[in-house]
């Protein structure tokens, strides 16, 4: 394969109009850790496998079109089952599923078959194996894994698989996502066309676009109101009202709406994050106005597919436009570009009553709203019984491959007590609990004790001789007086100061420590810059292996002592000290292996609890029966924001970015300035520390109208800040904020304005004040 393929993923191509990343016939993916795939392989095909992060073994097993093993095909020989493929089938994940269904529907046996295995644990990121293929088969590919256990660090790694195709297919013939189940319609959109089909209710209906970079505009009529001769459509003006919400970002709305306000559609996946809800169909007048006369359109493609229906026709049909990419800029201009989405990306929809669909392959090739190449749209339709997880797309970089929605090992309990729930960094998260809200869980963190599902949070493993060395030049904190069972709060920063992230790093022997971090960004940042470096270095991704629950409050010690057993020479619950873990297990010598944190983001006693996500359930359980009589309760992310801003604790994306320095983000404790070792962005924080511009400041706001996030704070006409976080505090009885403002105007005491409408039409008197707001002195967090 030639090197621009095999560099790629380190090197990405920039993407140009109507050009791909990667060069033609050539198909990128990721086998999961712990995960399985599935490839059509012709004869002349070349596969190649690449650790990404190394010590991962893959496992391969092949059929061919009778059935039977051939992995002679790929140029291997067969040691024995595939045991670990078998083992990854069984998992409860889309990419299961998938591969089970897969073989399924082609009649094949994965236990009848010979495996062989390649690369192993003494793989690093760089290898490559390649395989040729001989004569087609499909290739089943499984990078198996054990649970790791909590302290250990040898996590399953990702694998990336490039096929080079020795017949690049045709746009019209791009392979399509292997089905999930059987679908009952299976329908080809052509190019510049549209088709109509029914939907019964409770049945799933699958957009995909093929080749990628390919709009399609989509249409839905309540069939019992037509029955009734109603014409009842989609409209995106009910459903932003129904929905509270306008489309300035991206994503979809959950449900779409009818005139009479009755729900049509709900969404279930969308792997793409950016469509547009609020413009038309492309129209003859569109193209009339541009001076391409007669040109196809959807308006009338879709005016010609419904005739038969008792729908009429329209100049012009307010539909879902799927994988279109628009948005709203500030100025409140409507703006597109080319579609976010690539070959195989789709959206996954549950009608809501009986419909009658339609469905176009958009033919607009005098812009770029189809990356300026028209492809073909594909429709599948399958049964209400087939089981969908509700999620939607997630790249961990622009150019990275894609990832569904996860649910924590936690869900199970979570989602039986609540179905209020968002999507944060990948995973579905509780905002609040049903019968308590939150100010209660907010009170039952200040007074008694709660259970927070924190798995969201990144995990690194960073391990080997050269470990210490190399993070010293990343962090600020001087990793040198690191101890062992000892947790750093850290920063990271860019060259020019700003952060990166901030998280905390655990030092679980002398050459190993695991940091954990609110973003992918962190763990972005510490590969690029090992990539430059000759360290003894493993980096290895831990954040499916490990879970965690934050248990805090003035009786979390309380409640853990009663099920956390420690072995001799670790710290108990009772002597672990703060920003020290310790490790033990939940029922006994055979319980549960857990690694216990005393840390927290709430400005109380508090603890974590580290686990395998297939530990998760118990250590629910025995948490909230521990905690049954001190009246613990399950805590949202919205009594988190309140009890963090009251603590002074700061939130990325909020209260810092990347343009800000660890000074400006109120965490210049973390920024020694005894540390002589040099690290990245030292000097650009030496240099703001001695001209400060910004300074994070606390703010008490007369009233209780709470301001929002970028609120401009003001002295008189001028703009002098803005707000970072706010929040109305029921146990201090005032509503309290963080501003980044002016250094000139940052004082205690100094009085500032928070701009509301046109920022002069209304406006909140704020004092600036000391923070944090509660327990200054942080008595109750050493308690």
């Amino acid at each position: 394969m030639s090197e621009t393929v095999l560099t790629s993923p380190a090197r990405p191509k920039l993407f140009v109009p109507g050009q791909s990343s990667l060069a033609p016939g050539v198909e990128r993916y990721v086998l999961k850790g712990g995960g399985t795939a599935v490839f059509e392989l012709d004869k002349g095909d070349r596969v190649e496998l690449s650790p990404l992060e190394g010590g991962q073994g893959v496992e391969i097993a092949a059929f061919a079109p009778g059935g039977k093993s051939d992995l002679e095909a790929l140029g291997l020989k067969g040691r024995g089952k595939p045991t670990g493929i078998q083992r990854a089938l069984g998992a409860d994940s889309e990419d299961a599923q998938r591969v089970r269904f897969g073989l399924f529907r082609r009649g094949l046996d994965i236990g009848g078959v010979k495996a062989a295995s390649v690369l192993g644990p003494d793989c690093v990121p760089g290898d490559v194996v390649s395989l040729d293929v001989e004569r087609s088969v499909l290739a089943v590919f499984g990078a198996p894994a054990e649970p790791m256990i909590v302290w250990e660090q040898t996590p399953a790694t990702d694998i990336l698989v490039f096929i080079l195709r020795a017949n690049p297919r045709l746009l019209n013939e791009a392979k399509l996502p292997e089905p999930i189940a059987e679908p009952r319609l299976d329908i080809r959109i052509n190019i510049s066309s549209a088709e109509s089909f029914e939907v019964h209710e409770g049945e799933y209906i699958q957009i995909i676009d093929v080749a990628g970079r390919q709009c399609s505009d989509f249409l839905a009529f309540n069939r019992r109101a037509l029955d009734r001769g109603e014409v009842l459509g989609l409209d995106s003006t009910t459903t932003r009202s129904m929905i509270g919400a306008a489309y300035p970002k991206p994503g979809l709305y959950s449900k779409f709406f009818d005139r009479d306000r009755n729900p049509l559609v709900e969404i279930v996946q969308d792997t793409v994050g950016r469509h547009d809800t609020f413009n038309l169909a492309c129209t003859t007048r569109y193209y009339e106005d541009m001076g391409y006369f007669g040109h196809p359109n959807c308006t009338d493609n879709f005016n010609d597919a419904l005739k038969d229906y008792p729908i009429g026709s329209y100049k012009g049909w307010p539909a879902i436009n799927f994988f279109f990419n628009t948005n709203v800029d500030c100025h409140n201009n409507i703006w597109s570009d080319e579609p976010w989405s690539r070959p195989g990306d789709y959206v996954m929809m549950r009608a809501l009553t009986d419909l009658v669909c339609g469905t176009s392959s958009c033919p607009s090739d005098i812009d770029a709203s189809n990356g300026w190449n028209l492809t073909e749209i594909h429709v599948r339709v399958y049964p209400k019984d087939t089981s969908f997880k509700r999620s939607i797309g997630y790249r961990m970089a622009p150019d990275a491959p894609l990832q569904l929605t996860r649910e924590s090992g936690f869900h199970p309990r979570t989602s039986a007590l609540t179905r209020n729930f968002g999507e944060y960094r990948n995973f579905w998260v509780p905002h609040c609990y049903s019968n308590a809200g939150a100010i209660d869980e907010y009170w039952a963190c200040r007074e008694g004790a709660v259970i927070m599902d924190l798995s969201p949070l990144r995990k690194m493993e960073v391990l080997g001789p050269d470990a210490e060395q190399f993070l010293q030049g990343i962090i600020t904190r001087d990793v040198r007086k690191l101890a062992v069972g000892q947790i750093y709060y850290t920063p990271m920063c860019y060259e020019h100061g700003g952060m990166v992230d901030d998280g905390t790093l655990f030092r679980l022997a002398e050459n190993n420590f695991r940091w954990i971090g609110g973003d992918d960004a962190s763990l972005i940042w510490l590969k690029e810059q090992l990539a430059k470096t000759n360290y003894k270095v493993n980096l290895k991704t831990a954040t499916s292996e490990l879970n965690n629950v934050a248990v805090q409050g003035p009786k979390s010690r309380e409640i853990l002592q009663k099920i956390i057993e420690t072995p001799p020479g670790r710290p108990t619950m009772q002597e672990l000290g703060l920003f020290r873990f310790t490790i033990g297990r939940i029922g006994g010598v055979a319980g549960i292996p857990v690694l216990v944190s005393r840390t927290g983001y709430t400005g109380e006693l508090g603890f974590e609890i580290f686990c395998h996500p297939k530990d998760a359930p118990g250590v629910w359980d025995a948490v909230m029966a521990a905690g049954e009589p001190f009246g613990i309760q399950p805590f949202g992310f919205d009594a988190l924001d309140m009890v963090r801003i009251e603590a002074g604790l700061v939130f990325g994306g909020h209260d810092f970015d990347s343009t800000t320095d660890p000074l400006e983000a109120g965490i210049g404790f973390t920024v020694p300035q005894k540390k002589e070792e040099d690290y990245i962005g030292k000097a650009a924080i030496e240099k703001r520390r001695a001209n400060p511009l910004r300074k994070l400041v606390g703010l008490e706001i007369q009233g209780n109208e709470k301001p929002a996030h970028g609120d401009p704070v003001f002295v008189g006409r001028a703009q002098v800040g803005a707000v970072t976080s706010a929040m109305r505090s029921p146990l201090l009885k005032k509503t309290l904020a963080f501003a980044r403002v002016d250094v000139t105007h940052s004082a205690t005491g100094t009085a500032l304005e928070i701009g509301r409408l046109d920022g002069l039409q209304k406006r909140f008197k704020a004092t600036v004040v000391p923070f944090p707001f509660y327990d200054p002195e942080k008595k109750r967090v050493k308690m």
